[in-house]
């Protein structure tokens, strides 16, 4: 094994690297904007010597990107699996501008995940340059729409993870510093309230206002939570005029459930509160994207291991759990492919007017990133 200690990562020149990315500001929704992240980490890639393929977007979402590093070796390696989409959208960065304060830098995204994302690139540079190749051959798959779900690129995932022996996904970290082995099933959810439209001023008893509506069902969505299942209501949109009643009302749910079987009896509570009529109004509940559970199999256990190893010879602990949040190791773990997850840089208040990152963790993950792409064979 090589001695990563040895590696010279610089701290400052990973941030120099690593502010466009955050300061290029790519919500999920603007997919103009994805394709400018893209563009920016497709040439960081290109320029590392990565062959690039731009893969067009669907049903609305930005392109994503595939760079495939070239390697004597012809044979199932590792892929890379990371968004670049944040959750943030364009103007944030007045709110949350890219700084740092001592230990510890800010900025949209940073954490979550274009932190991990360029200290895993980082890693396989650091590799390039002390002409040390890799076991097997890297692949990285940047895509652009997991934070709602990976709506349209969840098939694209799947083809490509199947094609590689092991999947690593540079999302955020544990607080502890720890790796993910697992994750929670997770399904969206589409509300509609339909009510009846009247002048709120001159006829406001003739209407049935489907913002009422709405609001009557959050409580009852909000009480269905068990420690097996919850249930949350996250958007709501409704309204148009104010002096008419509104006559429809959208919103967005979220449940979470450590065993599939949980989730799968909280989709049908879900999907049982649809009821109403023209008289009375409507609430339709429909079933959005969902994300399978992930329980640890046998050989993400064998990649942990060999992560825990490699973390040790860094004189760091690397404890591993199952967690609530999704990421597309939600598609690759079920799949009985090796993945490893929670790879990424340590921080805190991921998806708030704080996110930020500890600046240390930059180079701490990116050794333990290119350990991994010189042990796994």
């Amino acid at each position: 094994m090589i001695d990563l200690m040895q590696l010279p990562f610089d701290t400052d020149a990973m941030l120099a690297g690593l502010k466009p990315w955050v300061e290029c500001e790519s919500p999920t929704y603007d997919a103009q904007a994805v394709g400018r992240m893209m563009d920016l980490a497709a040439r960081d890639l290109a320029a590392s010597g990565a062959s690039i393929e731009r893969i067009p977007g669907r049903m609305g979402f930005g392109d994503c990107i595939r760079a495939s590093f070239p390697h004597t070796v012809k044979a199932p390696g590792i892929l890379v699996m990371g968004h670049l989409d944040t959750v943030h959208p364009v103007g944030t960065l007045k709110a949350l501008p890219w700084r740092r304060n001592g230990d510890k830098c800010y900025g949209p995204g940073i954490m979550d995940m274009k932190g991990g994302n360029f200290a895993a690139l980082e890693a396989l540079r650091q590799l390039q340059k002390a002409n040390i190749e890799t076991p097997l051959p890297v692949t990285f798959l940047f895509t652009s729409d997991e934070e709602i779900g990976s709506a349209s690129t969840r098939e694209m995932i799947e083809a490509e993870a199947v094609r590689h022996k092991y999947i690593l996904v540079p999302e955020p970290s544990r607080n502890d510093g720890g790796v993910v082995t697992g994750r929670y099933a997770i399904a969206r959810f589409d509300l509609e309230a339909i009510g009846r439209p009247s002048h709120a001023g001159a006829l406001l008893a003739d209407g049935r206002s489907a913002i009422r509506i709405m609001a009557d069902m959050i409580p009852v969505i909000d009480s269905m939570t068990t420690p097996d299942c919850t249930f949350s209501v996250g958007v709501i949109h409704g309204g148009q005029w104010v002096n008419c009643v509104a006559s429809s009302c959208t919103g967005q749910a979220l449940s979470m459930a450590k065993k599939q079987s949980d989730l799968d009896q909280g989709v049908a509570k879900m999907l049982a509160l649809t009821k109403g009529d023209d008289e009375n109004g409507r609430f339709i509940v429909k079933r959005g994207v969902t994300r399978p559970v992930w329980e640890p199999n046998a050989k993400t256990m064998a990649l942990y291991e060999t992560a825990k190893r490699i973390a040790g010879t860094l004189g760091l602990g690397l404890p591993h759990s199952s967690v609530g949040g999704g990421s597309d190791a939600n598609f690759t773990g079920p799949m009985d492919l090796a993945s490893l997850d929670g790879l990424g840089v340590r921080g805190a208040a991921l998806h708030t007017l704080n996110e930020h990152i500890f600046v240390d963790s930059l180079a701490e993950r990116g050794r333990l990133m290119a350990g991994l792409f010189t042990e796994l064979t």
